[in-house]
């Protein structure tokens, strides 16, 4: 009797685990990689022109990447983010401790205080997307910059990364200085964020468009830009130097800005600046089906 009832026992735990590695062989064939979910996510709605703010295609692209928030107990939980790993990344261990930390960054000389290369991972570009990863070192930037008529969607994957933004006056307040033109432009964000931060999606005009990051520990932020750069259809990467408010002079007539002056900055447009070291990288992650 033992023995049938051990035999039995053995035979129903038998059908349990293969019913159970059945379950997980299909639920990995259902589920395809996050990175090819975010690819035919993109390749299904981007068009070749910036998807207006709040529209359908803006939400779904949120959402999986994990920059839509809920509360629960008080605290910002990332829903189904994705992850490091979702790219072929590890997480890097964070005690460098060669960081400048925010109040040690100047103005002048945020660029070229350390030669570490970022890295660029480009996972998938075409004409109207691209989707890439950059790997910073600690202390490590990229400089001041524009998208030209274009959305940009950035995840902070691991690491601590400050982030400063500004969008253009409108309508444009431009003056000249020393040959030099110097443009107004509103502080829109100047914060350090997290892969548990929220991160506004940057538009042709607004949420940010021209922003600089500065890595204070080790970090990766995974971007996807519609549409991407493309000189010739003047989409091409300008850089700039932001100068205080209190720097230039308003010239006669023009009005005075709205709110406090410390909200604003000239930016003047400079050459792709020498310091900046950026090397192509492997991508490691779940290749694209294309």
């Amino acid at each position: 009797m033992l023995s049938r009832l051990f035999k039995a026992g053995e035979k129903v735990l038998s059908n349990l685990v293969n019913k159970k590695d059945f379950h997980m062989a299909s639920s990995n064939t259902e589920n395809p990689p996050k990175v090819q979910e975010l690819y035919e996510l993109c390749k299904s709605t981007f068009t070749g022109k910036a998807p207006s703010p709040g529209s359908t295609p803006v939400q779904k692209l949120c959402y999986l990447l994990g920059l839509n928030f809920r509360a629960r107990c008080g605290e910002l939980v990332v829903k189904d983010s994705v992850s490091p790993g979702d790219v072929g990344l590890e997480e890097e261990a964070q005690d460098d401790d060669r960081g400048y930390g925010v109040s040690g960054v100047s103005r002048v000389n945020r660029v070229g205080r350390w030669a570490q290369p970022i890295t660029f991972l480009d996972i998938h570009e075409c004409d109207t997307f691209t989707m890439c990863v950059f790997c910073f070192p600690t202390s490590s930037v990229i400089p001041l910059h524009d998208h030209p008529e274009m959305t940009v969607f950035s995840k902070i994957l691991y690491g601590s990364l400050h982030v400063k933004a500004y969008d253009w006056v409108e309508p444009p307040c431009i003056i000249t200085h020393d040959k030099s033109q110097a443009r107004l432009a509103k502080l829109v964000t100047d914060k350090v964020i997290t892969p548990q931060s929220e991160l506004p999606v940057l538009y042709p005009k607004t949420g940010g468009n021209l922003h600089c990051f500065t890595a204070l520990t080790p970090c990766a932020v995974l971007d996807i830009l519609t549409p991407p750069y493309n000189e010739s259809a003047g989409r091409s990467c300008s850089y700039y130097m932001d100068y205080p408010f209190s720097t230039f002079a308003l010239e006669e007539g023009v009005k005075s800005v709205e709110g406090k002056e410390d909200e604003y900055a000239w930016l003047v447009q400079i050459d792709t600046p020498d310091e900046l070291h950026m090397r192509p990288g492997s991508y490691t992650g779940p290749t694209i089906q294309v």
